[in-house]
């Protein structure tokens, strides 16, 4: 059985940089859509994990706390993705001009 195996400190290591370098990207060309992509990358890794664990034969039961803290892991990815994409987003729509996709956050963005 294909594990994407998230938990390994060393593939956390380089999906965090590489999450961080595609949000520094993202808000240095002021381009919400890197963001975005991102963001949906690590809702399908998310879905992948939870179908293994949903479709996960008997003999591979050993597997379950893995793929339990890799899921954990795609939670904190998402959620760090999507604040981010919120965060460029309000960026680009004010330097554009124009009303951004959600303005409830409003007062978080004025405090950062």
């Amino acid at each position: 059985m294909f594990l994407f195996d998230i938990s390994n400190p060393l593939t956390l290591l380089l999906m965090l940089a590489a999450t961080v370098l595609l949000i520094f990207l993202s808000q240095e060309i002021k381009k919400s859509y890197i963001g975005a992509i991102t963001l949906f990358s690590y809702l399908i890794i998310l879905i992948i994990h939870v179908a293994q664990i949903a479709t996960l034969p008997e003999e591979y039961r050993y597997l379950l706390t893995t793929l339990s803290r890799c899921i954990v892991i795609d939670f904190i990815f998402v959620f760090i993705t999507f604040f981010s994409y919120l965060w460029v987003d309000d960026m680009e729509a004010k330097i554009k001009g124009k009303k951004s996709i959600d303005n409830s956050l409003d007062w978080f963005w004025k405090k950062v």
